[in-house]
């Protein structure tokens, strides 16, 4: 499967807006957090990972937490995808991360994530929140 820009960025905006992105997500995705935060590691499936990165960060954010897409390079079954978020946390600091994902997908899901961010920030956030 060739992906194109235009697929890639259809399924990231779902993330984008808050609708479903992770119907896009294999169940038994490899999902690896690069990084010395807390929640880097390695996710063996979208649960594991759901609950140990996006649920835990919904409770120390305040309103949404999204991702804006910045840029998406494809090549062949593969997409480097570059985002960015601009959040409050609870206790009235802002949240400021860049992260690039990427992801391998095969029929048209996402199978393989390898993710990049900034590891101090999501490090402080947890600390201060938690």
């Amino acid at each position: 499967m060739t992906l194109s820009a235009g697929y890639v960025k259809a399924v990231f905006s779902k993330l984008e807006h808050g609708d479903d992105f992770f119907k896009y997500v294999t169940d038994d995705v490899f999902w690896e957090v690069k990084g010395t935060h807390p929640l880097a590691g390695i996710y063996n499936n979208k649960e594991d990972f759901l609950n140990h990165t996006f649920r835990r960060l919904k409770k120390i954010i305040k309103g949404e937490f999204s991702l804006k897409v910045t840029q998406i390079y494809t090549d062949a079954d593969t997409a480097i995808v570059e985002m960015h978020t601009s959040s409050i946390a609870n206790n009235g600091k802002p949240f400021i991360n860049n992260y690039c994902w990427i992801t391998r997908f095969s029929n048209q899901k996402i199978v393989e994530v390898r993710a990049y961010l900034d590891s101090v920030a999501v490090a402080e956030l947890i600390h201060e929140n938690e």
